[in-house]
């Protein structure tokens, strides 16, 4: 039957009854019937998901897991309709970042992220610490792309690309050789397209003359140099890069540029390779291992001091032509913008476990107007892998997404849907599924809890307020 169509292009009144028609009211009875039968026949196509002015968040609950590879407290906001929204609280943060929010989110309606961003967004502090509000606020959206039948990243503006490229982390080993064999064979030939390497002042100090400085902040009788891992106060991985007085000889810039060659040798020039993890020094040493990788065409020097230091990181990108690269512990958009504003680095590196989904889009909207791209860092649960590829497919701006859980299969296990959607070719997929559009294996992720924790048990015991929040009088 053929539709005659109306002046606009759209179905005229008659053909439309016509077609309604055809769903089963007749012509006749659909006329005849009471007006709410009417409403309800010719909108029974129409996707009722939900009636998200009406939604309240009811409750918070957590399952802290382990092994992915650090430890990630999953968060489940729950609502009046049955929905439910998930969300973490980014690697290595503490449950109760969350958890504390919980009073001041029950009642509100989780469709209204912004407001309720106001009302906790005092608690996001930077690194970790910023990790509960961004948990609430990845729940929040999934929430409300599952009310309104849309993907996350349409509730942001709609996608650039729909696909994201991956960059694979790729910890050091004690000899440059056994280290690029290791890349190539475990990310390189598994399809990755862009890498990161781990060349940190520790792989030297066991080599004589190539460190001055190095045994300072060890303990007494400890003659080695600690990890910059290190979270006893005191020694060298808890002093900040310019404090540490520590210097790299000639024969120390010689033996990390073996690592860097050797790689490039064995992987090629293809893939861009980032370099990360450096270790604590002033913004001198950072200066002399910047233009020694300059010959590499490095993707970019990572953290080489702390994300503070505007000024210092300005100096550095001045004084090289290896891009720098810095973010992954600031909490905030503000504490993104003096970078940007003063060009301090040529790649802004959020992590939304911190900054959230609305702060990082922000960073990257913000460094776009200054010519500066974005880079996203990761290393948590597909929760948050995803939450990334959302935001990552809406901003422009928008280069690579790290995966810090390559080559373990038990993240991948915790993904319950189409392994091609977390990995392709070097890429991830752009869901399209409402929501965040992540669906766990909760087999896996009760496997896969730290002891003593539960598997989304209720939290009564944090449903009251317990302090005066206003920071005004």
């Amino acid at each position: 039957m053929k539709k005659s169509k109306n002046k606009n292009g759209g179905l005229d009144r008659r053909d439309f009854i016509k077609t309604a028609g055809l769903g089963g009211l007749g012509l006749g009875s659909i006329a005849m019937a009471p007006f709410e039968e009417q409403l309800e026949h010719l909108t029974s196509k129409v996707n009722r998901n939900s009636a998200p002015s009406d939604l309240e968040i009811t409750d918070m609950r957590v399952a802290e897991v382990d092994g992915i590879p650090f430890r990630v407290p999953l968060i489940r906001i729950d609502t009046n309709q049955g929905i439910s929204g998930y969300g973490e609280v980014r690697d290595g943060g503490a449950k109760e970042y969350a958890l504390m929010l919980k009073s001041r989110i029950l009642g509100q309606n989780p469709c209204n992220v912004e407001k309720i961003l106001r009302i906790i967004e005092q608690f996001r502090g930077e690194g970790r610490q910023g990790g509960g509000v961004a948990a609430v606020e990845m729940a929040l959206w999934d929430i409300a792309g599952k009310a309104y039948n849309v993907p996350v990243y349409q509730l942001l503006g709609g996608k650039y690309r729909d696909k994201i490229q991956l960059y694979a982390d790729t910890a050091g080993a004690r000899d440059p050789h056994e280290f690029a064999r290791n890349m190539k064979e475990t990310r390189v030939d598994a399809g990755y397209t862009a890498l990161k390497m781990d060349i940190g002042i520790e792989l030297l100090s066991r080599t004589p003359g190539t460190l001055v400085n190095s045994k300072a902040h060890a303990p007494k009788g400890d003659h080695r140099l600690q990890s910059q891992y290190s979270s006893t106060h005191g020694e060298y991985g808890q002093i900040d890069h310019p404090f540490t007085r520590i210097q790299i000889t000639q024969k120390g810039l010689e033996l990390m540029e073996e690592y860097v060659r050797v790689m490039r040798d064995t992987i090629g020039y293809e893939i861009p390779l980032g370099i990360d993890h450096f270790g604590h020094f002033g913004v001198n040493e950072a200066i002399k291992i910047a233009r020694m990788l300059e010959p590499y065409t490095i993707a970019y020097a990572e953290d080489m001091v702390a994300w503070k230091w505007t000024d210092l990181w300005k100096e550095i990108t001045d004084s090289t032509t290896t891009p720098t690269q810095t973010g992954e512990d600031i909490g905030t958009w503000e504490g993104c913008k003096p970078l940007i504003d003063k060009r301090a680095v040529n790649i802004i590196h959020p992590d939304p476990g911190s900054t959230g989904i609305l702060g990082t889009k922000k960073i990257g909207d913000y460094a776009q107007n200054a010519g500066i791209a974005m880079n996203l860092h990761f290393a948590g649960s597909p929760i948050g892998f995803l939450t990334s590829v959302h935001i990552a497919a809406a901003t422009q701006n928008f280069n690579t997404l790290e995966h810090h859980s390559v080559g373990l299969q038990r993240w991948y296990d915790m993904y319950d849907g189409d392994p091609s959607m977390i990995f392709d070719e070097g890429y991830a997929t752009v869901p399209e599924k409402p929501g965040l559009g992540v669906d766990l294996n909760m087999d896996v992720v009760r496997d896969s809890l730290i002891e003593g924790a539960g598997f989304f048990e209720p939290t009564p015991e944090w449903n009251e307020v317990r302090s005066w929040d206003r920071l005004w009088s």
